[in-house]
């Protein structure tokens, strides 16, 4: 017979949210090296990114298998299940985030010899800096079950989308002004595409924490 079995129960909660803290430090990691290599590329960073795609498919593993041993064994129920039930989906998005900054790390292998214009990386650079803003508020509003981080992340979805826009202005603009640059310009349409998909998955993570903590829909 377990001893002190609500104490046990409260040890193996925090267990998971150390889990998915942790997946999401080396998610915003990677994603920071991801962008980094599009400016200026470094071998060694791209290993980084890619070894860390391994390292989140484990840690998202464990993390499921920790949550359905919890499930089997204490049978938890209202909020203690939202929670659960929050962790798989939070390390579900956790794990594409790591896909796409693969992606992005993957693109910067395919600009390393070209010269890309200023401008549209300088789009491309602030739209970055919002959306792992986003990632972090995202992962901290979860963590900490801030409500008020976890709505402001819709508006600066906004930002985000506005920028976007911006973007894809700049980036077609430069592909007209030098036709012989398509061939490698159109990848940065796929940075910002994958940029913008980060975004809405940081905002998904806010309206996960917002249900577990209301039992509403945002």
């Amino acid at each position: 017979m377990k001893r002190y079995p609500r104490v046990q129960f409260r040890k193996r909660l925090r267990e998971l949210k150390e889990e998915v803290e942790e997946m999401g430090q080396v998610t915003l990691n990677a994603q920071k090296n991801a962008f980094e290599i599009l400016i200026d590329f470094d071998e060694e960073k791209l290993k980084k990114v890619k070894n860390s795609k391994e390292k989140i498919d484990e840690l998202n593993f464990e993390l499921e298998r920790m949550c359905m041993g919890i499930i089997a064994s204490e049978q938890p129920v209202a909020k203690d299940l939202r929670f659960i039930e929050a962790c798989i989906k939070v390390g579900s998005h956790l794990k594409r985030m790591m896909g796409i900054a693969v992606n992005i790390a993957e693109v910067a292998e395919h600009l390393r010899k070209e010269e890309v214009p200023k401008r549209p990386i300088e789009d491309l650079t602030h739209m970055s800096n919002i959306v792992q803003m986003m990632v972090s508020k995202g992962l901290y509003a979860f963590l900490d079950q801030n409500m008020n981080m976890a709505r402001e992340l819709r508006q600066d979805d906004d930002k985000v989308d506005d920028l976007f826009d911006q973007a894809l202005s700049n980036i077609t603009k430069s592909m007209f002004e030098n036709k012989d640059s398509i061939s490698y310009m159109i990848y940065l349409l796929f940075v910002a595409r994958f940029l913008e998909r980060t975004a809405d998955r940081a905002v998904s993570i806010g309206d996960r924490t917002i249900f577990m903590m209301t039992c509403e829909k945002p």
